[in-house]
């Protein structure tokens, strides 16, 4: 088999770098082991406010400008719905946030999100003293049926290997790879924490934090919008709510704890105010840089290996923006930014 691109993994990054080579006539392979699943724990919510402190997500725009057709082009060929909108309503703490928040209101980037008023609580079973701030044109990306609709179709296709990437096997030659019986111009990986066994890659500062979540059913709740409070309440529909998320960075296995259900049952308790079962538990590793910026780019000296990873929390706005940079930095020599280049480590 000869190809353009081998892809390894198939989160939300191997996903928008597949739909870059689709979009310009490269061939693929993917290699998927399902040993990473931080896409698949993710909340999915898109949202260019930082919710802590009222500030612009970085290059939010541009992210957006590109996810939002994105996806509404999944959704076209695969005749599903993966992009649900969602609105976010921001308890407050205390009168002070409640300033802080009409202050944020004045930005320019902000303005179209979030809306200057106070919305009063009336929901009975919402823990809301200060009331809540509200965000508009926001939402929510369905990761799993995408990832899962997106196999079968690479599967359809014949370009999917559900087997383990074994580096050892790369078989370097002056212009392409010979990877067992593929020979491939380039290596795209987009392991997200298995950067961490990648021999060509694992010298960048990648930290391992990991997250649970729960799936409650609260039929007497019945909210349509997301709650940003202590934690995050999502719902989903049929009155069941993602709830989530923990960050432990001691413990590195993907195995749902105790703790972790505990922690998000306690901070779940201090927001909401009715009763609920809990019906799902999971959790994943997230691959997270010290400088919350992605790690994008070709191998200093392997020059057939680049890198899309690091995607973090809003690994659903900011994939495709970094598979569109990494093709043009790949294909025609297009700078990739400081601020997102593996270089800026060097």
């Amino acid at each position: 088999m000869t190809v353009d691109y081998i892809i390894v993994g198939l989160g939300l990054a191997g996903i928008a770098f597949a739909e870059e080579l689709k979009s310009h006539n490269k061939s693929f392979v993917v290699f998927e082991d399902n040993s990473q699943n931080s896409s698949l724990v993710a909340g999915g919510m898109y949202n260019p406010v930082v919710l802590k402190r009222f500030t612009p997500v970085w290059n939010a725009k541009e992210q957006l400008d590109l996810a939002i057709p994105f996806y509404k082009k999944l959704e076209s060929r695969f005749n599903q719905t993966y992009n649900y909108k969602v609105d976010i309503y921001r308890t407050f703490k205390s009168i002070e946030e409640q300033n802080n928040w009409f202050a944020a209101c004045d930005k320019i980037l902000l303005q179209d999100y979030m809306i200057p008023k106070i919305v009063k609580n009336e929901n009975k079973f919402i823990r809301a003293p200060y009331d809540s701030g509200k965000l508009i044109h926001t939402g929510r990306i369905d990761v799993n049926k995408l990832a899962t609709d997106y196999r079968f179709f690479l599967k359809n296709e014949n370009t999917l290997k559900e087997e383990k990437f074994e580096y050892d096997k790369i078989n370097f030659q002056t212009n392409f790879i010979i990877y067992k019986e593929v020979k491939a111009k380039r290596v795209v990986f987009c392991e997200g924490f298995g950067l961490k066994e990648n021999p060509f890659f694992n010298n960048l500062p990648m930290r391992e934090a990991k997250g649970e979540l729960i799936t409650i059913h609260a039929p007497d709740l019945k909210v349509d919008f997301l709650i940003k409070s202590a934690i995050f309440v999502l719902p989903i529909g049929n009155d069941l709510y993602k709830v989530g998320a923990t960050f432990n960075w001691t413990d590195k296995t993907k195995t749902p704890t105790e703790e972790g259900k505990e922690e998000l049952e306690f901070k779940l308790n201090s927001v909401i105010n009715c009763d609920y079962k809990i019906v799902d538990h999971i959790a994943g590793i997230r691959p997270t840089i010290k400088d919350r910026r992605p790690l994008i780019g070709v191998h200093s000296k392997y020059k057939q290996l680049a890198i899309l990873n690091g995607l973090g929390t809003r690994g659903v706005m900011i994939a495709p923006l970094m598979a569109y940079k990494l093709f043009q930095n790949i294909e025609i020599g297009e700078q990739l930014e400081k601020e997102i280049s593996i270089n800026r480590f060097d």
